[in-house]
């Protein structure tokens, strides 16, 4: 099973020190009660403070090996959420730079327990949440370079669409392939009643798909977390709804 990512490893956490510091700075600019329109029922507040929750959890988890099972939590009663999240940012930032990423650690993917996989999984993390920020506190939202986003394609496909539905035993109604492509890569989802797959793929090799999904990094990324309307990715003659559909209702399931 293919687990490593497609960038080097310090890139990611270069990326999720920089997101995560726009994500701080663009909560202030709006109220914390403002919604974000992309995730009904969360508000600005509320999206800071579950990555810094997250954060917290993911510091505890690989620092003691075990998983924590208390990680909702909230910020000291004099503490802003922006300061809760800013300081566990630093706490886990300080932690993962003083380990190899190909170093053993505790995760919750059995293909990849190293401090690599936390790096790019809280990289991508804070990537979308920061969109998620900067879309309700009506600001211009800040680009996704074409390597960051071409890695988080294939985080969420390998991550989430494949491993996560395993995990939670979700399986597909129909047997439908899916290639998804972007930046020069493609890529090959299969969901069927007895379970989900993902595989790197050449363009040739994505023929026997029953749709082929394709736009730029950042759009096929963004779509793929549920962040862009299908308006946004361009489908193919021999696009299949339904294929299209089941991938998105699948993935909608493993990320939420």
């Amino acid at each position: 099973m293919t687990s490593k990512a497609l960038i080097d490893y310090d890139r990611l956490l270069d990326t999720l020190i920089t997101q995560g510091h726009l994500l701080i700075a663009s909560s202030r600019t709006a109220r914390p009660e403002a919604p974000v329109p992309l995730c009904p029922g969360l508000t600005i507040g509320e999206t800071v403070r579950h990555v810094g929750s997250v954060y917290r959890m993911v510091h505890q988890w690989i620092r003691t090996g075990d998983r924590p099972q208390d990680w909702q939590r909230s910020p000291s009663g004099w503490q802003s959420a922006a300061d809760y999240m800013r300081e566990a940012l630093a706490d886990l930032v300080e932690e993962l730079r003083a380990h190899d990423p190909d170093a053993a650690c505790a995760t919750w993917w059995e293909g990849h327990k190293t401090y690599g996989f936390w790096r790019r999984r809280m990289a991508h993390e804070t990537t979308v949440h920061r969109i998620d920020v900067q879309t309700a506190a009506l600001l211009e939202v800040d680009g996704v370079d074409d390597e960051i986003a071409v890695d988080g394609i294939d985080e969420v496909l390998h991550l989430w669409f494949m491993h996560r539905l395993q995990v939670l035993g979700v399986n597909g109604t129909s047997d439908r392939k899916v290639a998804v492509q972007a930046g020069g890569r493609t890529w090959l989802t299969h969901a069927s009643r007895t379970g989900t797959s993902t595989t790197r793929v050449t363009e040739a090799e994505a023929s026997t798909a029953d749709a082929v999904v394709s736009g730029s990094p950042m759009d096929v990324y963004l779509w793929l977390w549920g962040r862009r309307h299908i308006s946004s990715v361009i489908t193919e003659e021999r696009h299949d709804h339904d294929a299209v559909a089941q991938l998105w209702a699948l993935l909608r399931l493993a990320t939420r």
